[in-house]
């Protein structure tokens, strides 16, 4: 069971409609779905929320820290709540998945993502829950750094404000333990095709 959602991004108002904070935006729609707020909290180098759900213990945490610290932010308050890794979800932007689409999966390298690499450093382990939420890709390697730090268009926007929405419905059954049934909420939707342009005269 999911004990702790973190979400991914970088502090400060220039970063804050740019595809790096998906995971930002993510944790802010749960933390709005919990009626909880996330205040900062210096011993965790982030910012924070605890709440209960049906009893049940459950944190919220954007690091504070920039992405590349990550993991700083995490390991200090899974240690220090004895959170195993893999009771921890997080949440980032995911390049190689269109946007719209979310990929829920356990464990694994950090493909190349900062955040990913300093959490696995720090956690001494890549073993915890990770929701991917699809940014899409420039198309050019080169262009990534720009890319991740620049606002998506409005069009990319409403779709990953859908899939955060649609997602969240995961949520209960993440607390639950019950990650089949997780994945399957979080995968099972398909995006809709662009609709083809009409024939001119139509």
């Amino acid at each position: 069971m999911i004990k702790l959602f973190v979400g991914l991004g970088n502090p400060g108002p220039e970063y804050e409609a740019t595809r790096h904070n998906a995971g930002f935006w993510w944790v802010d729609a749960l933390a709005r779905e919990l009626k909880l707020h996330l205040t900062s909290d210096r011993s965790y180098h982030g910012l924070v929320a605890r709440g209960s759900v049906h009893g049940q213990p459950v944190w919220l945490l954007e690091p504070q820290t920039f992405m590349n610290l990550s993991g700083r932010s995490v390991s200090a308050l899974a240690r220090f709540f004895k959170i195993a890794p893999q009771e921890i979800l997080v949440v980032h932007d995911e390049l190689d998945v269109v946007p719209g689409q979310a990929k829920l999966k356990f464990g694994g390298g950090h493909g190349g993502h900062n955040g990913l690499r300093d959490i696995n450093a720090q956690l001494g382990t890549g073993d915890y829950w990770r929701l991917r939420l699809g940014i899409g890709h420039p198309g050019v390697k080169s262009e990534v750094v720009d890319w991740v730090l620049r606002k998506p268009a409005p069009e990319q926007r409403e779709a990953m404000q859908a899939c955060i929405a649609r997602t969240l419905h995961a949520v209960p059954a993440l607390l639950a333990g019950e990650m089949d049934k997780a994945t399957l909420l979080v995968h099972t939707h398909k995006p809709p095709r662009p609709k083809p342009p009409r024939p001119e005269g139509s």
